[in-house]
């Protein structure tokens, strides 16, 4: 493994790196994205109850923002359940957006190292044919170990750049559909909370 690291030159290290980065955000992605903390599967229930209660009160609404994008979104209603229902609807689409936004914002960084690794890779390629070239130049084509160790460097950074940027382009893919769903989720729960304040209202 050493070896091959080696074999890779300077670039490699930047791949190495960006393949740390990427699995410290898949692991990160996949725990702050279970449903169980993005869509609590009681919250519905127990927020509709607060909704109907007189006496809800702000330190309620600071632990059910707190609680979950879902409970962040539940609480822009609350916090405007006296408005018109259009007008709550419009603070949770803010609210929502928000949210969304910060379940993505991590998906940023792993889309950029899926574009980048292949880069690096290239980059790894240019690098080590020049030295086959510079080889060819001082020592001809007859020195195969200064050759050989051009090619290799050039082989090893296209293929690492590319094993780091299809895991990552994919894993991409599968959080952003996931965002997704749980987004479809998320507003059909709090579409229902906001007909419960419009019921209460009357």
């Amino acid at each position: 493994m050493l070896e091959i690291v080696s074999s890779g030159g300077l670039v490699m290290i930047f791949i190495l790196i960006l393949m740390v980065l990427a699995m410290m955000i898949v692991g990160e992605r996949f725990w702050s994205l279970r449903e169980k903390d993005v869509i609590p599967g009681d919250l519905k229930a127990q927020v509709i109850k607060w909704s109907k209660s007189k006496h809800l009160d702000s330190k309620h609404l600071q632990k059910l923002e707190q609680n979950s994008p879902l409970g962040y979104v539940m609480s822009a209603a609350l916090k405007n359940r006296e408005l018109p229902r259009d007008e709550i609807v419009e603070t949770v689409e803010d609210a929502g957006r928000h949210a969304i936004h910060n379940m993505e914002k991590p998906l940023n960084w792993l889309s950029v190292i899926a574009e980048v690794s292949p880069l690096l890779g290239l980059l790894g390629t240019v690098i080590g044919m020049i030295k086959v070239f510079a080889a060819i130049n001082a020592n001809g084509v007859g020195d195969a170990a200064h050759l050989a160790s051009g090619i290799s460097q050039a082989l090893i950074t296209t293929a690492a750049g590319l094993v780091v940027a299809i895991p990552a382009m994919l894993f991409h893919r599968h959080f952003k559909t996931k965002i997704i769903d749980q987004s479809i989720v998320i507003e059909k729960q709090v579409m229902d909370l906001i007909d419960v304040i419009s019921e209460n209202k009357k």
